[in-house]
Order: C-alpha cells, then sequence, then structure tokens
C-alpha cells in the first residue's frame, strides 16, 4: 500500500478538483470585470451562479470523476464498459449541467454501443476534468496512466490537443502525488508546448473559456505563479469563463503539490458532505487497486 504522504496527495488532487469546481461555479460564464462588479474578488465557496447550486455543490467535473471512479472501484480495474455505463447512469439522474460533448459521447454510446468517438475538431475540455481517478489507480504506472487516460478521453473526445492537455495535466497530477515539485512539472508543461505551441501561457493570452488550450493556458498561468493552493485558485476562477474546469483542474494539480492536510478547512466544510466522503472512499480504494497492480 502506498504510505501516508502519497495517500495525502492523492487525496489532495481529488479533493482540490472538487474544491476548484464548487468555487469556481458561481462565476462560470462571467467575465473578469463581471466577477469583479459583482463579488469583488470571489473567494468564497457560496454556490449560486447560472446552475444556482446550493453552497458546496459540484458541477460535471466533479460528477464524471466520480462515476469514473466508483466503475473503476467496483469492476475491480479497468473496464471501460463499466465507466461507460456509469456515466449513462449519471446523464439519466439529470445532472444540472452536461457538456454538450459529453452529452454527445454518451448518447452515441447507448445508439451503437461504440466505446470510441471519431477523431474530430472539437477540442472541448471535459475530458481533462476527469481524469483524476485515472491517475490515481495508475499511480506507479507511467503507461497505463497514458493508455487509460486516452481510453477514458476518446469516448467522448477525440482530438490531438485534447489527448495531449488529457495526459500531461495527468502526468504532471502523478509526478506531483509521489512527491515531485513545481520545478518537475514545469518540464513537463514545457514538453507539451514544445510539441503543440498554441498552449504557449506567458504573457497569459486571457482566455478562459472551454476550448482545451485556453484552459491549460488559465490553469498554467496560476499553478507556477501560486504556490499556495487558496492563491492559485482565487487567481484562476476570477478569470471567468470555464471557471468551474479551470478551478477544478487547477485545484487538482495545486492539490496533489500541497496535499489533502493542508487545504482551506473553511472550504471543506463547506463541500457537500456526501461528495467528501465519496471521494476519501474512492481515493482509498484506487490506491488499493493501484499497489494491487504493483504487486503482480
Amino acid at each position: 500500500m502506498y504510505d501516508s504522504d502519497v495517500r495525502d496527495r492523492a487525496l489532495g488532487a481529488y479533493l482540490g478538483l472538487a474544491l476548484g469546481d464548487a468555487l469556481g461555479a458561481t462565476v462560470e460564464f462571467l467575465t473578469a470585470r463581471e466577477i469583479a462588479a459583482q463579488h469583488g474578488r470571489h473567494d468564497e465557496i457560496k454556490g449560486g451562479g447560472w446552475l444556482k447550486l446550493r453552497a458546496g455543490a459540484v458541477t460535471d467535473d466533479t460528477q464524471m470523476s466520480m462515476a469514473l471512479g466508483l466503475a473503476l472501484i467496483e469492476s475491480g480495474g479497468w473496464q471501460l464498459t463499466a465507466i461507460a455505463e456509469a456515466w449513462v447512469e449519471w446523464l439519466r439522474s439529470k445532472p444540472a449541467d452536461v457538456g454538450n460533448t459529453c452529452r454527445r459521447g454518451i448518447r452515441r454510446y447507448l445508439k451503437d454501443g461504440s466505446l470510441l468517438t471519431p477523431e474530430s475538431a472539437d477540442a472541448g475540455n471535459g475530458a481533462a476534468m476527469r481524469n483524476v481517478p485515472v491517475t490515481i489507480v495508475t499511480l506507479g504506472h507511467p503507461r497505463a496512466l497514458v493508455k487509460r487516460s486516452l481510453e477514458q478521453a476518446r469516448f467522448t473526445h477525440h482530438n490531438p490537443l485534447s489527448d495531449a492537455a488529457t495526459v500531461t495535466l495527468g502526468q504532471m497530477t502523478q509526478t506531483l502525488m509521489l512527491g515531485g515539485t513545481t520545478a518537475d512539472c514545469r518540464l513537463q508543461a514545457d514538453t507539451l508546448i514544445a510539441s503543440h505551441r498554441q498552449f504557449r501561457f506567458e504573457p497569459y493570452p486571457g482566455q478562459a473559456g472551454g476550448y482545451i488550450v485556453d484552459t491549460v493556458q488559465t490553469v498554467f498561468d496560476a499553478f507556477f505563479a501560486e504556490e499556495d493552493f487558496e492563491a492559485c485558485l482565487i487567481r484562476t476562477v476570477n478569470r471567468g469563463g470555464d471557471a468551474d474546469t479551470t478551478g477544478a483542474i487547477v485545484g487538482q494539480l495545486a492539490g496533489a503539490r500541497c496535499g489533502a492536510s493542508r487545504l482551506p478547512r473553511r472550504w471543506l466544510k463547506k463541500l457537500d458532505p456526501s461528495v467528501h466522503a465519496a471521494i476519501v472512499a474512492q481515493t482509498d480504494g484506487l490506491l488499493a487497486l493501484a499497489a494491487a497492480a504493483a504487486a503482480c
């Protein structure tokens, strides 16, 4: 089994995802100027937003991650059909928000049973936002991380930029879970940028929408500028745009960097208790699967 520090960082990544999601949902689709006018500096989990969520509620970013994680645990390993069925069940629960590309992918599966969507120009961020359970269950298995990340991603999203970002963000998260540093992650980010120059983020281009390039640039801008978890998330979500997803992804990275034990207590107290409890249980279950795979 992995030691307590690895567990703390893995749990930090998963809880960080949920915290960023819950914080960012309030200001999703607003501009930075609108956020400043309506909220000043948005730095508390208080619900509302266009979805009119209660404080601490999460959106599809966390919900799809949790459906994926539960499918992995219940099936005892990697079964993409089980993951697909979990997402079908989630969609049928009538969630408050579903991304268009995710909805199309799930409906395609219902229609023809296919687990792979055709390659397209749709480079959204929906695959990258839900990959935390994959990063945990493949911990210590870098090749499996790449393979499984792409399999879950291409169920709904199949685009070179989306693929590359999903894998790189997963690799950065694993690096941090295993005790790596921000500098280590910068090397991984630079490798992504060397292959796909679109992801350059210095100087920050200023777009925070659902296009994967905008999302990654917004995440990198905050993650590499702010070592503190809270400052990192606040900087990100106050950019506006697709703030629940940029918040979720940067929360994943910043949470893996600091560990669950250093996450803001007041934010954790606001998080939906059922979500919090499920994430703790899933983190332990996914780490157990990772350890079992390592022992084989």
